[in-house]
């Protein structure tokens, strides 16, 4: 049987890129630092997967194991693996990068064959990134290895994988759609007969249309729900409040995209659609205060909330209601949460201009600065 290692057994990782390779026909083994969790995956070796929609289904998930992803194990698990995913955060890609890197190395020792790694990470270029963290930590033999025999492809990873209680700490709920499209151009060895798969030779067109629209109205919906007093996604997206602000945010990320890839303005429209119906879902308790955090991450430059604001100033078209959005993001004050902390404490600190122009990159006293200045001061209206 062909096994996959999925780094990261968290919701994601469960509910969706392992459970599409344990379909495939994979035996999934799962990368965790969790004891408790890869314990339960080795006693048990399956796990439910909950659709939460209109139409409720459960799926059982088999072929699964565990193996502690900070522990020796995991190498030989590698040095054997034919396709190597990861759903761990993009923080944590350059603490797992050695291990991988080590398992190439058992891997080229051993005399393996060709190997997939695909990063299945809300960022652009996730793949890229962990590809240079591996480098650093392979010898010279090894990254010749590596440049023959080790694929590395980035991805596009869709599907709403919310918080879930389920009787067994494995159970995972999960929306039904999803969408995984992935680099072909960059696979080694042949193409994985992945059903749910996509494969495209334009994939940053599919990471910023994903990026800058689901992304960016989650977070955009969020921000505003969470000054609102509102705790889930689906509350928050039927306030009208709200959603006059992010249906037009989307339509402003959307223009932009059809300039900048040549997507169907029409198809793209229908694009908007689905994603406002999938947080309308009531069946996906989303809170605000998981899909908000990590504010200065989300408010990077190249991110879903500053980054369709500079694509659309490239074909100078309106972007308003995203200006609006970041204006929201810095209104985010969540004590829980490390960054919106730091965030808050920074705008005491050091006065909110210096700190927008220093975090989104846009100019002091440019069209863009200002409407995000005048923006949050009348947001302040909206706090609960």
């Amino acid at each position: 049987m062909k096994k996959a290692i999925q780094f990261g057994a968290g919701n994601i990782g469960r509910g969706f890129i392992g459970a599409l390779l344990s379909n495939a026909g994979y035996h999934v083994v799962f990368a965790d630092i969790n004891e408790q969790m890869i314990n339960e995956l080795n006693e048990k070796k399956s796990y439910q997967i909950h659709i939460l929609d209109l139409e409720k289904s459960v799926e059982t998930i088999t072929n699964v194991s565990g193996c502690l992803s900070n522990g020796t194990d995991i190498i030989d698990e590698i040095a054997s693996a034919d396709i190597i995913t990861t759903a761990v955060g993009p923080n944590v890609l350059k603490f797992i990068a050695p291990t991988i890197a080590q398992g190439i190395e058992a891997r080229r020792t051993a005399g393996g064959g060709s190997l997939n790694i695909i990063a299945c990470e809300n960022m652009v270029g996730a793949t890229s990134h962990l590809q240079e963290q591996v480098l650093t930590h392979l010898s010279e033999e090894g990254k010749a290895y590596a440049d023959q025999n080790v694929g590395f492809a980035n991805c596009s990873v869709d599907r709403i994988v919310p918080p879930f209680q389920g009787d067994s700490i494995l159970d995972v709920g999960v929306e039904a759609f999803h969408e995984w499209i992935v680099e072909e151009p960059k696979l080694k060895g042949g193409t994985p007969e992945i059903d749910g798969m996509k494969l495209t030779d334009n994939l940053v067109a599919y990471v910023q249309r994903k990026l800058f629209t689901l992304n960016t109205g989650h977070a955009i919906t969020a921000y505003i729900g969470f000054l609102k007093g509102l705790e889930t996604i689906d509350q928050s997206i039927q306030d009208e409040g709200v959603r006059a602000i992010v249906r037009p945010a989307m339509e402003e990320s959307g223009a932009a995209l059809v300039q900048k890839h040549g997507f169907d303005a029409g198809e793209h429209a229908k694009y908007i659609d689905k994603i406002e119906t999938r947080f309308k879902n009531p069946y996906i308790r989303d809170e605000v205060i998981r899909v908000g955090r990590e504010p200065l991450r989300k408010l990077g430059q190249a991110d879903r909330l500053v980054g369709p604001v500079k694509m659309a100033t490239e074909f100078d078209l309106g972007r308003d209601h995203l200006l609006k959005g970041i204006a929201a993001a810095f209104h985010y004050d969540n004590t829980a949460d490390p960054q919106s902390a730091e965030l808050q404490g920074r705008i005491q600190a050091e006065g909110f201009g210096p700190v927008v122009s220093d975090v989104t990159g846009f100019a002091k006293d440019s069209e863009d600065y200002n409407k995000v200045i005048t923006a949050y001061e009348e947001l302040k209206s909206l706090k609960s």
